[in-house]
């Protein structure tokens, strides 16, 4: 397959190694490359199967445009943009384009999220509770993408909204923790990556599953059939 890549930091540069060892061409377009998705029309993206996008927030709305028009899918590993997912999620479905995007593509994460799914009863029964996470200093949003999915998971299954609370140090790649605390005992919860490689092998999982489908799909209800 062939993959346009659109950002090339720390995460982007992996999706290329792993996209590489999948078998697949990737073509990149950094960010200076691409300003507000003016790179990106039919023409441009003719040859390619699927478009992949680890930028920014704001660069990743004109992207998802701009693949719209040209009638191209993309995933979506940026985070911080969600206040638009209605707006595209209709441009999506009315394009006719297949749009994946996700808090957290890893799939440790995401089965970090079920466990959490059932830790997260434990609100009806007198305890109370907290979600921290902590990333590299030059992360732009706060809270984190995948901070957010975990409370909407916790309050799906409680009816509980959980504070959360954010970090920006170092170089730390992502650790999110679920503490639930009562009077008689504490539970935690924690998932800490390592590296970003597990974002990038569910990015490029990810941009093969949606090649053919068409529609508007988070990498959470979709990554059990990866």
């Amino acid at each position: 397959m062939r993959f346009l890549l659109l950002g090339y930091g720390k995460t982007g540069s992996l999706v290329e190694e792993v996209a590489h060892e999948r078998g697949h061409k990737v073509r990149v377009l950094r960010s200076g490359e691409n300003l507000n998705g003016k790179a990106l029309s039919a023409e441009t993206l003719r040859d390619e199967d699927v478009v992949i996008d680890f930028t920014n927030p704001e660069a990743a709305v004109h992207d998802i445009e701009a693949c719209a028009r040209a009638g191209k899918s993309i995933v979506v590993g940026t985070t911080g943009w969600y206040g638009e997912i209605p707006r595209i999620k209709a441009l999506a479905e009315k394009s006719d384009v297949g749009v994946l995007y996700g808090g957290n593509f890893s799939i440790g994460v995401n089965l970090f999220f079920e466990v959490a799914r059932t830790a997260a009863a434990a609100l009806k029964h007198k305890y109370s509770g907290q979600i921290f996470e902590r990333h590299h200093a030059h992360k732009k949003d706060a809270p984190s993408g995948t901070a957010m999915v975990l409370r909407d998971a916790v309050r799906e299954v409680s009816g509980t909204e959980l504070e959360i609370t954010s970090f920006r140090e170092g170089d730390v790649v992502g650790l999110h923790e679920l503490v639930l605390n009562s009077s008689v005992d504490k539970i935690y919860l924690c998932h800490d990556a390592k590296s970003r490689r597990g974002f990038a092998e569910g990015a490029v999982r990810g941009a093969e599953w949606l090649t053919g489908k068409k529609g508007f799909f988070n990498f959470k209800d979709i990554w059990r059939e990866l």
